[in-house]
């Protein structure tokens, strides 16, 4: 907020330039009510602004240089002195060589700290940041780095990140800078009582910290990271990333660096610093490389200090589709069946972090219409979707699942989702919504698809509602993909192969390949980078609801399923891994303890 102040809107700006007119920027702020573009974008495409008066009003809003690319000529030598890769990540360019050594880069976002602090690393000189179009830049990498010779472009290239580099090499200079600013002693811990919380403040306000918080923050979003760990230890502060699933080390900072560190999240998050007693939660949306990102912030006192997880929610996650969640063939076909059932239960199974959420948002993404009232109860509201009704869980007023399931069923709904069934008055209540014609979707915690309908006999739900309400049950798990650049075939241990009903002698499997990732730059040499769905559907039909009815055991249940075609966990985990998705190793890892 302190860098904005006394900032003027760039609307406001073009028009004391006269570039365009109060009735042109009203026309403009209506159509970006629905459109998320910039509102400069908006101006451009409705005709009332050129691309250059924009831009050079832009460049002086956010107080940098403006260069025109199209009159410039662009050096070859300096420009490859990064990686195309680079390059197209930050959509920045090095242009040529200004005065005083430094080189002049094009950047679609000049302020990115990130970005300009690993450009500097790279370039080992300073940079001056100039203000330019994306798509300007975007052409001109495609031009120069498919002229530049082979092997051209310095500067670390390569597809990703070595885990030693990040991005974060001046970490060190602003610890330091954090310890020196006189406002905090090195000898204070975060686990002190003593702190000064007013002096912990400042010193969260001052830029050091600042930028700390700002680069572990967009580092982990460009990582792929899913949250964020942030937690004290006796020799300093330690940084984790969970990436696909599995948690890194990526640095430690120094003790005094935590309190300002954590205070410096919590002012992000709007929570208060004041009180390191009790956990707390929070919520911090930023704009990183021109996308959205909202961060669920979680901080709990342990006896070195306040530990802090950020998960970062990504929204584009849930509008992939469900196909490439993991869904294939049949299995697909059968989904598609299923979302269309104008009434009925659909419950996602699973432990926690298995995808569960990003499945039932995927399916309300894509029946999601005008013609749908949806409504969901969620505990907490991950991702907004536009034309859904959602209802964050609040106990302390009286508001839960089932409370909240009550009252829905007042409002005209089509489709319900209930976060969790977690007792037998919200299992009730959504099975009693599923028989009255609404399409309800769920989720519960079991191992695999036929354990659910046990599960939910054990809370207490008589057979015969059970029967008549559950049309399927999915059960998944989410396992590493392969990395595509440095995946090699191999042949799996024959006793790995065996213990998951895989017979490789078997005259269909004696052309089956498997492959493994050997670790590249590209996926930090783990061999993975990112992660596929395993799924277990299975449907109700006559004969599964009768075993429900004479309250049969998971496993009579789960063999009635497969041997009315039910693809389980593990057949589908080899199916991917004989696709070149996946490998054993991961397999053994996500769905060995459900066979």
């Amino acid at each position: 907020m302190r860098r904005s102040r006394g900032r003027k809107l760039i609307g406001q700006m073009l028009i004391e330039k006269g570039h365009i007119t109060d009735e042109q920027l009203e026309q403009a702020l209506a159509a970006q009510e629905q459109s998320t573009q910039r509102i400069g974008e908006i101006l451009m495409d409705l005709g009332f602004i050129e691309e250059e008066p924009l831009y050079t009003t832009l460049a002086e809003q956010m107080r940098v240089g403006y260069i025109n690319l199209n009159s410039t000529k662009v050096d070859p030598n300096v420009a490859t002195l990064i990686s195309e890769d680079v390059a197209k990540r930050y959509s920045a360019l090095p242009v040529d060589r200004g005065e005083a050594g430094t080189i002049r880069v094009a950047m679609a976002e000049p302020t990115d700290v990130i970005a300009l602090d690993d450009l500097k690393m790279r370039l080992q000189v300073s940079v001056e940041p100039l203000l330019a179009p994306a798509q300007t830049i975007e052409t001109l990498i495609g031009s120069v780095y498919a002229a530049a010779p082979a092997g051209g472009g310095g500067g670390g290239g390569g597809g990703g990140v070595p885990a030693a580099d990040f991005g974060m090499g001046d970490m060190a200079s602003l610890a330091a800078s954090v310890r020196d600013s006189g406002m905090i002693a090195a000898e204070e811990t975060a686990g002190d009582e003593r702190i000064d919380t007013d002096r912990i403040a400042d010193v969260a306000d001052e830029a050091p910290i600042i930028r700390i918080a700002k680069i572990v923050i967009q580092r982990a979003v460009q990582e792929r990271a899913s949250d964020i760990h942030v937690e004290p230890g006796r020799e300093g502060v330690r940084v984790r990333y969970r990436i696909d699933g599995v948690l890194h080390e990526i640095l430690t900072l120094p003790g005094y660096v935590h309190a300002p560190l954590i205070s410096r999240l919590k002012i992000m998050g709007n929570m208060n610093i004041a009180e390191r007693r009790v956990p707390q939660d929070g919520r911090i949306h930023i704009r990183h490389m021109g996308e959205d990102y909202d961060l669920r912030v979680s901080t709990i006192p342990t006896t070195l200090g306040e530990k802090c997880v950020m998960r970062i929610l990504d929204k584009r996650g849930i509008m992939t589709g469900l196909e490439s969640l993991g869904f294939t063939g049949e299995m697909m076909t059968t989904m598609e069946t299923l979302i269309r059932q104008p009434n009925g239960m659909i419950l996602s199974t699973g432990p926690t972090g298995s995808g569960k959420t990003t499945t039932q948002y995927s399916i309300l993404n894509r029946i999601n219409d005008v013609e749908t009232n949806i409504i969901t109860i969620e505990d907490p509201v991950e991702y907004q979707i536009d034309g859904i009704s959602q209802v964050h869980v609040n106990r302390k007023a009286g508001l839960t699942f089932a409370i909240a399931l009550k009252y829905f069923l007042r409002q005209d709904p089509d489709i319900i989702l209930v976060g969790e069934i977690r007792d037998l008055e919200t299992s009730e209540i959504a099975i009693q919504a599923a028989l009255t014609g609404h399409l309800v979707l769920s989720t519960l915690h079991t191992n695999d698809a036929p354990s659910t309908v046990t599960r939910m006999i054990d809370m207490g739900v008589e057979p015969f509602l059970i029967a008549s309400s559950i049309i399927a049950s999915i059960s998944q798990r989410l396992a590493r993909k392969l990395c595509q650049e440095c995946k090699e075939a191999y042949v799996p241990p024959r006793d790995q192969l065996l213990g998951l009903g895989f017979d490789p002698d078997a005259p269909e499997h004696r052309d089956v390949t498997f492959y493994k990732g050997m670790g590249c730059a590209a996926c930090r040499n783990t061999g993975y980078k990112g992660r596929v769905g395993i799924f277990e559907m299975m449907t109700l039909n006559t004969e599964i609801r009768e075993l429900v009815v004479k309250r049969a055991s998971a496993d009579q249940v789960k063999e009635a399923a497969i041997a009315n075609g039910m693809i389980t966990l593990a057949q589908d985990a080899m199916d991917k891994a004989t696709m070149g998705m996946t490998d054993i190793d991961e397999i053994l890892r996500v769905v060995s303890t459900v066979r």
